[in-house]
């Protein structure tokens, strides 16, 4: 053997034995000395039975230790307690051990440990920095019972039968202060009895945990308030909600936390129940510190959840049962964190049932399913809540709804909605409008845009009652396409805008103080209206009517056979118009009654012009065209005996662009032409015009009547002028007027022959011979053949009356200058004298009577018989000259 090898195997020799000296020594150290050393060294009193020490690779090896804190009230370091039946580690590190008070170790086992750790206060007072006294790349724990407090002495964590395997375990403050008392790679963990307080209001118990290959399972988790309502709305009276969960069972698995990022996957949530108690505090937002917190949860299920939301006086605000969901790739971060829904994910999928919301109004749903592209909900039940206070309420009920949705997504914190369609199927029930506030202009909020392209209602029936108005729809069937809601330029509100609708219901009904209005079937589209058996009923009699009415007002009785029209108008959007082409109402019958017993009504009255020009929107008819229809006028006074009565059959009118003066290139003039038989006995033509843009609002009017039987207009003149004609006929009557809304003025002309009148008491029976004669002597019963027209002047028009009244003062002058004769003022006044010489005469008769009736009741003597004679000889000549006046 050469001489250097020889010295080499006798240094390792050397070094050997001095190596196995040293950690003979060092054992022995150890044994005897470190307990002390630790006392006087470090902030704990450690014992233990045996302990063996490898100093060449830091091993060590020690069985039942005891640890206790030399001063259990020092915050500043971390407090134990407790024993360990045996300790295992690997790779210790011994210098930092002594010389920087740390303890690390690479591998560390505990066997049965009975631990109770007092983390130190988050931030030393001296250093402002925190402290890290423990550093463990791996851990293992066997049967082990740790609890955690806080510096405070509060107890944070707990947990029994503790079997835990963990890799790079970190327990620092720092993890503490997200909210994460341990944080690890990769891990292992059964245990029993887990409990975790994060503050003072919560804490968090936990049955049983148990990881088997990765997955965990975890058995009746609970989050459980420390406080009582009452209790908590006393002492966090700013807090908002107060929370209560129960999970029977959960699992998931790949459990990773590291700093700031929790994520796992599977997750498997069963029969869990959640409730939340609202306090009713208003929450106030703050600016928030963005959390660069983060969670990844791979696939989420959520099975058979109950979920309820109390009010702030404990009666329930929200309650769903039977919840499942499950969700794909969850995630939250710093970057959703800014965004309006502060999560992500890849998909998701929910269904619940029995679900209840209780406010001022009720909702109650049967089930419901959704998806990010669509959704169902089944049994919906609409119903007032028990305060409304003025709100609109809806009671109404649908078996389902449907819908599919192509996009849903937020750009810039602005939601851009894409919906396919929408389906709703047999609603049926009430809206009742609440009170009319004055319109506030409002936000358009997050919306950014939304698209419905389609919306169906399918066979429902639907009321919107508006103080006890009821507008009822039955069988309704509509579908509207192209629904686009967006901010209005000006960021006030939102303008909508329905490319295309079509809408039928039968059985239509709307409800009045004084009306019924209804109507067989409805058809309406964009460009095509079809009404069938129209109709406006009245609700009350005449003479109800006349009761409920401070003034004067008409009564209609209306019914229409068909309406329909074609064009195009658009009813929904901020640019409102009507533009038909043609409309054309069928086999109408209208009653228009009016009482004068009503005081008259003292509001100024606008001429059809005028009300058309303060339409709001672009209207405008191209042709209107009633046919074949009846128009009844009548009207009673306090002194008629029934009403007259004005019928106008067979009544044919054409309209040409009928308009509100707002469509841009459109005429403006309208023109009228009605044809009709008056009375059922002659024909009636009239030709009406007016310029709705005319601001002076002119109109001309004329028209021509003929072959009228003049007891033809006793049905309208006998009951409330005690006055009949008894013979002659209206040849031809032409009239050619031109007004605006100070009068009227033109021509008339009438052709009759053999007009005769009487004069009927106020019983309408009994005629009265010398008024009837006095009426004739005046009235021209003939015109002649060629009558000339008489000009109509100087019409005045009451703006508190109608149109129709200034016409029918034109119609009167002219009929008082042709049956009466030009000089209307002077006739009259002839009549007026005479009628006041049979008011003297009758004073006259009635003296005599009461004279003659005392020279009755007295003695007559030769003197009184002579006198008497004398007396009724002046009679008799008194009665002569009446006669003649």
């Amino acid at each position: 053997m050469k001489k250097w090898v020889k010295r080499l195997l006798i240094s390792f020799g050397i070094l050997a034995a001095l190596l196995l000296a040293a950690n003979f020594g060092l054992n022995f150290w150890l044994k005897t000395q470190l307990p002390t050393y630790i006392k006087n060294n470090t902030d704990y009193r450690v014992s233990y039975k045996s302990l063996d020490v490898d100093f060449s690779t830091g091993n060590i090896l020690a069985t039942g230790i005891s640890v206790n804190s030399k001063n259990p009230q020092n915050a500043n370091v971390i407090g134990l307690q407790g024993t360990i039946d045996t300790l295992k580690v690997s790779r210790f590190g011994i210098y930092d051990a002594i010389f920087n008070k740390t303890i690390s170790s690479s591998d560390l086992l505990l066997a049965k440990p009975n631990l109770n750790v007092i983390l130190a206060k988050p931030v030393d007072q001296k250093t402002g920095k925190k402290r890290n006294p423990f550093l463990f790349e791996n851990i293992r724990i066997n049967t082990g019972k740790i609890a955690i407090f806080k510096h405070t002495k509060q107890k944070f964590l707990s947990v029994q039968q503790l079997d835990l395997l963990v890799e790079n375990l970190q327990m620092t403050e720092e993890s503490v202060e997200d909210k994460l008392p341990v944080v690890f790679d990769r891990y292992s963990i059964k245990g029993q009895n887990f409990f975790f307080r994060p503050d003072d209001v919560y804490a968090v118990t936990i049955r049983s945990i148990n990881t088997t290959d990765g997955q965990m399972a975890v058995e009746n988790f609970k989050l459980i308030p420390l406080l009582s309502f009452a209790q908590f709305k006393r002492f966090y009276p700013q807090k908002t909600q107060l929370f209560e969960f129960t999970i029977p069972k959960m699992e998931f698995k790949d459990v990773v936390l590291n700093k700031n990022k929790v994520s796992l996957s599977d997750a498997d949530f069963q029969n869990p129940v959640f409730t939340v108690y609202n306090t009713g505090v208003k929450n106030i937002k703050k600016e928030e510190k963005k959390s660069n917190f983060e969670v990844n949860l791979e696939n989420i299920k959520l099975k058979n959840a109950v979920a309820q939301v109390n009010k702030a006086d404990g009666s329930r605000f929200l309650s769903a049962g039977n919840l499942n969901l499950n969700i794909n790739q969850l995630r939250f971060n710093k970057e959703t964190s800014e965004q309006v829904i502060p999560v992500g994910y890849k998909d998701f999928t929910f269904s619940g049932k029995d679900i209840i919301y209780a406010d001022h109004q009720n909702i109650a749903i049967g089930s419901i399913a959704l998806k990010p592209t669509s959704g169902e909900i089944k049994d919906l039940s609409l119903t007032p809540g028990a305060q409304a206070n003025g709100k609109t309420t809806i009671d109404l009920k649908s078996n389902h709804i449907a819908f599919n949705i192509n996009k849903l997504e937020f750009i810039n914190k602005k939601l851009n909605l894409d919906i396919k369609d929408v389906l709703i199927e047999n609603a049926n029930g009430i809206i009742n409008a609440g009170e009319s506030k004055p319109k506030k202009t409002t936000s358009p909020g997050i919306l950014q845009s939304a698209i419905i392209r389609k919306v169906s209602l399918k066979n429902s029936n639907i009321t919107y009652d508006k103080g006890k108005e009821p507008l009822a729809f039955h069988d309704l069937n509509a579908t509207v396409n192209d629904i686009e809601i967006s901010p209005k330029t000006n960021h006030q509100g939102l303008s909508f805008r329905v490319k295309d609708y079509f809408l039928t219901t039968r059985n239509f009904a709307y409800r009045t103080q004084f009306y019924n209005l209804s109507l067989g079937l409805l058809k309406l589209n964009k460009n095509k209206v079809q009404i069938n058996n129209f109709a406006m009923k009245p609700l009350v009699s005449r003479s109800q009517f006349i009761k409920m009415i401070p003034v004067e007002r008409d009564l209609y009785d209306l019914k229409a056979g068909q309406i329909t029209a074609e064009g195009d108008w658009d009813l929904f959007s901020d640019h409102k118009f009507i533009n038909a082409s043609h409309m054309v109402v069928q086999s109408a019958d209208a009653n228009i009654f009016r009482s004068k017993i009503p005081k008259d009504d003292p509001k100024i009255k606008a001429l059809y012009s005028k009300m058309l020009r303060s339409i709001k929107i672009p209207m405008n008819i191209n042709t209107l065209d009633l046919k074949n229809s009846v128009l009844v006028y009548e009207e009673d006074t306090p002194e008629s005996m029934g009403p007259g009565k004005l019928t106008f059959s067979n009544f044919n009118m054409n309209v040409k662009n009928l308009n509100s003066a707002k469509a841009k290139g459109k005429p403006t003039k309208v023109d009228i032409n009605i044809n009709c038989s008056f009375m059922n006995l002659s024909p009636l033509s009239v030709n009406w015009g007016f310029d709705v843009a005319d601001q002076h609002d002119t109109f001309t009017i004329s028209g021509k009547t003929s072959n009228l039987p003049a007891n033809g207009i006793n049905p309208f003149i006998r009951p409330y002028l005690h006055v009949t004609a008894t013979a002659g006929t209206i040849q031809e009557m032409l009239f050619n007027f031109k007004g605006n809304p100070a009068g009227l003025h033109g021509t008339f002309n009438l052709k009759h022959k053999d007009l005769k009148i009487a004069v009927l008491n106020k019983n309408n029976h009994e005629k009265k011979g010398f008024l009837t004669a006095v009426a004739n002597v005046f009235l021209k019963s003939n015109s002649g053949n060629y009558p000339e027209s008489v000009t109509v002047e100087n019409v005045e028009r009451d703006p508190t009356k109608s149109f129709f009244n200034l016409f029918w003062k034109g119609i009167e002058q002219g009929l008082k200058k042709t049956l009466i004769g030009k000089n209307v003022e002077k006739t009259e006044q002839k009549v007026k004298n005479a009628v006041s010489s049979v008011k003297d005469m009758k004073q006259s008769v009635k003296s005599i009577k009461e004279e003659i009736k005392h020279k009755k009741d007295a003695s007559p003597s030769p003197e009184d018989k002579k006198e008497k004679t004398g007396f009724l000889n002046g009679i008799f000549k008194k009665k002569e000259n009446a006669e003649e006046k």
